[in-house]
């Protein structure tokens, strides 16, 4: 457990969806998740991920609707 004077680390990881959200980085990673390279204070991380993460749909959605634009059904 870390003393009141050292602050947590986080890492931003993805997965495959690019559904974002943040780990702390003494923690192994869970399944399905990997580190995008950004770390910081909770608080930075979080504004990276506002900034990054601009599409809250998960990957499988947009590529189906777009195969929807592409092709609509008849």
């Amino acid at each position: 457990m870390p003393d009141s004077t050292t602050e947590i680390m986080y890492l931003v990881v993805r997965n495959d969806e690019d559904q974002y959200s943040i780990w702390r980085e003494t923690e192994p990673l869970p399944s399905g998740w990997y580190d995008t390279g950004k770390r910081g204070t909770e608080a930075e991380c979080l504004a990276h991920i506002d900034e990054v993460w601009t599409d809250m749909r998960p990957r499988s959605v947009r590529l189906r609707m777009e195969q929807l634009d592409s092709n609509p059904p008849q």
